[in-house]
């Protein structure tokens, strides 16, 4: 069962651990508030290959979707998003030139183009030259300039973030991997 099917709403929380970068997926409600858990993600740390899987529980019991690097140490990489069963339902990449001086990533999942950018291209640049953690949002729009995903990182010891897919036309699990990813690479 997809619990993040249709869903226009979630919120993504980084676990701090020692050997892995944990990460849970919670409901957000119409008030705001965070419900239920609909995944859990666990990276393993000093891998050849970037690898996350989503379980559905803290238990981390059963596998329900993650993300791969096609290959190894690229810059440029492509991940593929995958179901439980390994079927492909997206993918992302990282436009490796445009990022130089603004974060641009690529995201595709059924029937979906978009590309997201940093919203705001003054504090992208300040984030290359300040080791200070700064607040970065992304929104990804299709080729027709219509919202379809953003991404806002809220200020918190850990790092927090609230994910909004107007009308739930990108898949919630393609959403999740790469709200992860942003996290888990954008400082690579």
């Amino acid at each position: 069962m997809n619990a993040l099917a249709g869903i226009q709403q979630f919120a993504v929380h980084q676990k701090i651990t020692m050997m892995v970068n944990r990460y849970a997926i919670h409901a957000v409600g119409p008030d705001g508030q965070e419900g239920a858990l609909l995944a859990v993600a666990q990276q393993k740390r000093m891998a050849f290959k970037e690898q996350v899987t989503f379980y559905s529980d803290d238990a981390r019991s059963t596998p329900v979707f993650g993300f791969r690097a096609r290959q190894m140490m690229d810059l440029g990489a492509t991940y593929d998003v995958t179901d439980a069963a390994g079927t492909p339902i997206g993918a992302f990449r990282k436009d490796f030139a445009k990022s130089l001086l603004r974060s641009t990533w690529h995201l595709d999942a059924a029937g979906i183009s978009a590309v997201g950018q940093e919203r705001n291209q003054a504090l992208a640049l300040v984030r290359r030259f300040v080791d200070v953690p700064i607040a970065f949002h992304f929104d990804y729009h299709d080729p027709q300039g219509n919202l379809v995903m953003s991404v806002e990182r809220k200020f918190s010891l850990r790092d927090r973030y609230l994910v909004t897919l107007p009308g739930g036309r990108v898949d919630g699990r393609v959403a999740a991997a790469m709200t992860v990813a942003l996290d888990a690479l954008q400082g690579r």
